[in-house]
């Protein structure tokens, strides 16, 4: 006879998972204010001098089995929340945090519903696709020499990939507050991101006063997807070259995630020649 776990709170019903909430973003502001993190909070209008990695990509996602009304409430969503990060300055020794810096999702902000991962299920949810500008940012912060101090994975797999396969597509999570993204600037020198979107395009960089020594590369090796009992995964492994500017050598490879993500769509749609046995 199966051991069968009992249910956790949050699992017994919609309203236990709202209380469930709430007190995980108690918590959250609890220990906000017990942190000695100095949170980042300059933000001006004129750009520091020097990019240092720069990312586009296009908002709306159109592949079988996605809700097309989702998909552009989504890009109304990280053109709001975007629009708090643009410009943001990051002092040596401060922290970004993604929530300090955007804030409360409310519908009186302009925010709309949608996609978001509940009890891992994707819903229709306030808010929904920020995970899209927060994986953005980690990854301007991964072409860097900037600290991550904290990261939440969900599934990177919602949706077929549309053309090239790119690492950390969507795997970026933040839910409000309590589920945050944060990195410390333990360089000797301010950094910056610039945020903007327009039409169906986000467009985002980080920028420095001047040029690190080193530049980075990610790079995605053994990608399969493999069936785990009666649920399909991606699975990859995700590495983070660090390349000296002026000899253009890798003096560095770092592994920066095993990836194991539940597929989150039609199974008839995965490549038949990516599945392995």
């Amino acid at each position: 006879m199966l051991w069968k776990r009992d249910k956790l709170f949050c699992e017994i019903s919609p309203t236990c998972y709202a209380i469930s909430m709430k007190k995980e973003i108690l918590k959250r502001h609890v220990k906000n204010l017990l942190s000695d993190d100095k949170i980042a909070k300059t933000v001006i209008e004129d750009k520091l001098s020097n990019v240092v990695y720069s990312k586009s990509s296009n908002m709306i996602k159109r592949a079988p089995g996605v809700d097309l009304s989702l998909q552009e409430n989504k890009a109304v969503n990280i053109n709001i929340a975007g629009s708090k990060i643009n410009g943001i300055i990051i002092h040596p020794g401060e922290v970004f945090s993604f929530w300090k810096t955007v804030g409360k999702i409310t519908k009186k902000k302009g925010y709309k519903d949608g996609r978001v991962i509940q009890e891992n299920k994707i819903i229709a949810g306030l808010g929904g696709g920020l995970c899209n500008l927060s994986n953005t940012l980690h990854l301007l912060v991964l072409h860097s020499p900037l600290d991550v101090v904290e990261f939440h994975k969900h599934s990177d797999a919602l949706a077929p990939d549309e053309g090239k396969r790119v690492p950390f597509s969507a795997g970026t999570s933040v839910s409000y507050n309590n589920v945050d993204y944060r990195f410390k600037n333990n360089t000797d020198q301010d950094v910056q991101i610039l945020i903007g979107c327009e039409g169906e395009m986000m467009y985002a960089e980080l920028r420095s006063e001047r040029e690190f020594p080193y530049t980075y590369e990610i790079v995605e090796e053994d990608h399969h997807f493999k069936k785990h009992g009666e649920k399909f995964y991606r699975d990859s492994k995700i590495y983070r070259n660090v390349i000296d500017r002026k000899t253009g050598e890798i003096v560095a490879k770092e592994l920066i995630l095993d990836n194991h993500s539940e597929v989150m769509y039609d199974y008839s749609l995965i490549p038949q020649d990516q599945i392995r046995a």
